[in-house]
């Protein structure tokens, strides 16, 4: 997958958790480096481009229309990008039982679908403006995954059902969920990134 690798500050038993940043459709690579240095300054960063185009436009996964996923392409894109986490991890040496993703809107999606397929995945997650990635599946075992969603009351693509149906499905598998919510639509805002990279210092660094 068409990736950058930035290493981490510190490294051992003081290393931050590995980031991975997935942008949402129509996105790149470099979207959410700015994301990563307001999160976390030194966590390595593994930011990856999806691997389906839509129109011309990245995403990581394929959709039948707005709003409904293709569920069948959804499992083998979330598997592709397990397995690419695995390899990548030994490339470039960063602990894979400590990585946490960043996603906003499809990436969020795709981050969100690697905690309801794969256990052991991703230690977190920071998932901005996320759907529900698939219905009627059993979660893995998520007791103790910190995740944070950031959701707008006013989101028209993600309505405020769906987020409190996520939060319910994530909490019901035992991840400690907390929710962030913003008075406006499927934007990604200054306060909603404040509020993820506060999330991430009180959950997921070592104090």
């Amino acid at each position: 997958m068409k990736h950058i690798f930035k290493p981490g500050l510190t490294s051992g038993e003081a290393a931050a958790p590995t980031l991975l940043l997935l942008h949402g459709t129509g996105g790149t690579e470099q979207d959410l480096l700015p994301l990563a240095e307001r999160i976390s300054p030194n966590s390595a960063v593994l930011s990856v481009r999806g691997n389906v185009l839509e129109n011309g436009m990245p995403r990581f996964f394929r959709r039948l229309a707005m709003g409904v996923f293709d569920e069948e392409d959804l499992v083998l894109r979330t598997k592709e990008l397990r397995d690419f986490l695995d390899e990548a991890s030994a490339q470039y040496s960063f602990d894979r039982g400590r990585v946490v993703a960043v996603g906003y809107s499809n990436g969020a999606n795709i981050a969100a679908s690697l905690l309801f397929h794969h256990a052991g995945a991703l230690s977190g997650a920071i998932l901005h403006h996320p759907m529900v990635p698939r219905r009627g599946v059993t979660l893995p075992e998520l007791t103790g995954i910190p995740v944070f969603i950031g959701a707008g009351r006013n989101d028209a693509m993600c309505k405020p059902e769906e987020t409190e149906e996520l939060e319910g499905l994530l909490a019901g598998a035992g991840a400690q969920v907390h929710v962030h919510w913003e008075p406006y639509g499927h934007q990604l805002t200054e306060t909603e990134v404040q509020a993820a990279a506060a999330w991430f210092r009180d959950h997921l660094l070592e104090h």
